[in-house]
């Protein structure tokens, strides 16, 4: 079993440069198989996620090579359909843009359900509805998601219920190579949504209005290969943002697009810690005393769902009393029981958490009960007195590249250690 073992006490100092952003790749690596060529992908993230998905991929036929550092090339020409193994899609959430890659290329798909963190009601209605608005008849029980269409996607009008990434990236897959035009309202507006759209178009897609509330998509005969560099990781960048500020210290981040962390810097700075932005960096300065804030999440570009384990950490620390409303999942406060052993003072009712900063934190044994919540266990680790051991750790690694080696560049008294299981 390996664990990650912190000592408390270091403030944080120096410079980490980011690594591209997971829910970009992810989309834009199962957007590979949409195309009969080869792809080369750069500023690809070292996460688990990311291994997870090329080798679903390479075992369905597709040629992935490693091109350098943090650069695949992947040739989906050889992709053949309904091929996916199932415990390997059932590791991961993202397994499920095959269904609209497949039903995009080949008008037909048959996925595993998908697996990932457990925040509550995560279903996939959304993504149905919109398959069945181009065309499909899809059939979905416990076990699998099937698709089928005797003429492959058509273009529809498609408004969602309510906004859903997953749900909008699913049908921009499945619509690329449709017949005629594809238009998308209620659709999300995240950084990664106009990253997998800039990636399509690259390789010879139509779609417009990417970032705003409705998308449209020109179905095209074909896609080419390119070459592409995924974003920088706005949820790894403002990580580190609030263990900067949160340990006192003063963080350098390079590789950043500052605009994609407007809503964050805005709330560490009410918390009182600065945030200077230049063209592709931010400098976060913490400071002795934590103010008190109040947070809710929201979808782009509203303060990210996750983003809200760490902040929640972060007002621990702070002078007075603060509330964090959950305004995207249902179940995504598991992780307070794991804070309440280091000492936090935290109450849970419903989607909203009232924190009673100041409390001393101390070091104890914890788990990572999804991936953002193990991070905020190594946050309230640098700042604890004493040493604390986080298990689980796997599922920080799903979405951190070297996040034990960045932060002992940065001065933490940070480890991982293997032990018997």
């Amino acid at each position: 079993m390996d664990k990650i073992v912190v000592k408390g006490g270091a403030s944080l100092h120096g410079s980490v440069e980011i690594s591209g952003m997971k829910n970009a790749a992810l989309p834009i690596i199962y957007a590979c198989a949409l195309v009969e060529d080869k792809c080369i992908i750069e500023n690809v993230p070292d996460v688990r996620d990311v291994a997870l998905s090329l080798n679903i991929l390479k075992e369905m036929g597709a040629t992935v090579t490693s091109v350098g550092k943090n650069a695949v090339e992947i040739d989906c020409t050889e992709l053949r359909c309904g091929t996916s193994r199932p415990e390997l899609v059932r590791k991961i959430r993202a397994s499920y843009y095959l269904l609209g890659s497949e039903f995009g290329r080949f008008g037909r798909s048959t996925v595993a359900y998908p697996g990932g963190c457990d925040f509550g009601g995560r279903p996939i209605d959304q993504h149905v509805k919109g398959f069945e608005y181009l065309g499909a008849k899809v059939n979905v029980d416990c076990d699998m998601v099937e698709i089928e269409s005797e003429h492959g996607p058509v273009g529809a009008n498609i408004f969602f219920d309510f906004v859903t990434v997953g749900a909008t990236i699913n049908v921009m897959l499945a619509a690329v190579l449709a017949e005629g035009t594809t238009v998308i309202e209620n659709a999300a507006r995240e950084p990664h949504i106009v990253d997998l759209a800039n990636f399509l178009n690259t390789c010879g897609a139509r779609i417009s209005g990417a970032g705003t509330d409705v998308i449209k998509i020109k179905g095209v005969n074909n896609l080419h290969g390119c070459t592409y560099a995924i974003i920088p990781d706005m949820i790894e960048a403002g990580t580190y943002m609030i263990a900067a500020a949160a340990t006192g210290g003063c963080v350098r981040l390079t590789n950043v697009i500052p605009k994609h962390l407007e809503c964050v810097s805005s709330k560490i700075e009410e918390t009182g810690a600065i945030v200077d932005e230049y063209d592709d960096s931010v400098v976060v300065t913490g400071k002795d005393t934590v103010r008190k804030a109040n947070v809710k999440t929201r979808p782009y570009p509203g303060f990210p769902t996750d983003m809200q384990p760490q902040m929640a950490t972060l007002l621990c620390l702070a002078d007075g009393v603060s509330c964090v409303t959950e305004g995207v999942y249902e179940k995504r406060f598991r992780y307070v029981a794991e804070l309440q052993k280091m000492g936090a003072a935290i109450n849970v009712d419903g989607r909203s958490a009232v924190i009673e900063g100041g409390k001393p934190l101390h070091g104890a044994s914890v788990e990572a009960v999804d991936l953002r919540a193990g991070v905020a266990m190594i946050i309230a680790g640098l700042c604890a007195e004493g040493t604390t051991e986080i298990s689980q750790i796997h599922l920080i690694e799903r979405g951190y590249d070297d996040v034990v080696g960045k932060l002992k560049s940065l001065g933490a008294d940070i480890e991982k250690v293997s032990y018997p299981d």
